[in-house]
């Protein structure tokens, strides 16, 4: 098989672009994370994150977040080609802040909640779910 120079010089910058996508995946969840959190530091804590360890099936994976006295829950999913999953928001009258949801998983990724308390600061945390069936296309 003969290439010309057009063609390996397409397939390189091909595979450089191809190598540079995480990065790019993260920074996108790195992105909503700043723009829920205002650019304040994030500390850890007081979050409670419930995911499982493995995911038969990418496309319905159940997702618990738990943050006693949080005003808004923000779920990511690092790997996605849409990082931001969900976003909850609790009110004065709300009995519990926690949720649950089943998310799609297009792999191996981590997923992250980020809380924003009551008083104004911020808490994140994170788990890692293998995924052996992508859901999103994979």
């Amino acid at each position: 098989m003969n290439f010309s120079r057009r063609e390996t010089l397409a397939l390189g910058l091909g595979a450089a672009a191809m190598g540079f996508m995480p990065f790019r995946v993260n920074a996108a969840a790195e992105d909503a994370i700043a723009a829920f959190t205002g650019g304040a530091e994030v500390g850890s804590g007081g979050l409670t994150l419930t995911a499982p360890e493995i995911a038969e099936n990418g496309n319905t994976v159940p997702i618990a977040v738990d943050a006693p006295g949080a005003a808004a829950i923000l779920l990511l999913a690092t790997g996605n080609p849409t990082p931001g999953v969900a976003e909850f928001k609790f009110g004065e009258l709300a009995g519990s802040q926690a949720a649950s949801t089943r998310i799609r998983l297009a792999g191996t990724q981590d997923v992250v909640a980020v809380a924003k308390m009551a008083d104004g600061s911020f808490v994140q945390a994170s788990s890692t779910v293998k995924v052996t069936i992508g859901g999103c296309g994979g």
